[in-house]
């Protein structure tokens, strides 16, 4: 583990979410998302008459969002195998709010904004912020080396999505001088970053 040594402790809970994304042969992409919660222990859930076995699912959904090439949302469906309430399965066909909309920056606030609270499933929501970055890497991980570099119009979009492309950092400085700032120097007033 390249964690540093824990201390003593127990299991409590475990979520496993596995992201995959597929080309399809009509040009389009399935992204698909399975997330499972389990607990270690019998656990007493308020929607269910018995108590959930050790390691018995009280979460199993699916989700699969159908982008194109230009990451617009063509298609959304969720199925929800395991969950608390019966009521809960109501809420797949919630996420096509989403259909028409375009993974790029803003996904996360706009999936918050239309799927927050009582609008939709918590779980199947917070899935769906995840399943925009496992389509960019699938997505552009097909397109060859040159198609992914940067046309010079403009700053390039990886710019300050995260920690490696911010301004101040080694990878900006090696792949887009010109945009590269300084870690000591201010930025201008005016810089939208």
């Amino acid at each position: 583990m390249p964690l540093p040594p824990p201390t003593s402790r127990r299991d409590i809970h475990r979520r496993v979410i596995d992201m995959q994304a597929y080309a399809r042969q009509d040009g389009l992409y399935d992204i698909e998302a399975h997330l499972v919660d389990t607990k270690p222990f019998l656990f007493e859930s308020l929607g269910r008459p018995l108590p959930v076995p050790p390691g018995q699912a009280l979460h199993d959904l699916w989700v699969r969002l159908t982008v194109d090439g230009d990451f617009i949302v063509r298609d959304i469906c969720a199925a929800s195998d395991v969950t608390p309430y019966s009521v809960c399965k109501e809420a797949e066909t919630t996420l096509r709010v989403l259909i028409g909309e375009r993974i790029a920056r803003g996904w996360s606030a706009t999936v918050k904004q239309r799927l927050r609270g009582a609008a939709s499933c918590t779980h199947l929501m917070e899935v769906l912020i995840p399943l925009a970055t496992t389509a960019m890497q699938g997505i552009r991980g097909l397109r060859p080396a040159a198609a992914r570099k940067h046309s010079g119009d403009g700053p390039p979009p990886q710019l300050d999505s995260c920690y490696a492309y911010g301004r101040s950092r080694e990878m900006v400085m090696r792949f887009w001088p010109e945009y590269y700032v300084p870690p000591d120097q201010p930025r201008d007033a005016d810089d939208p970053a």
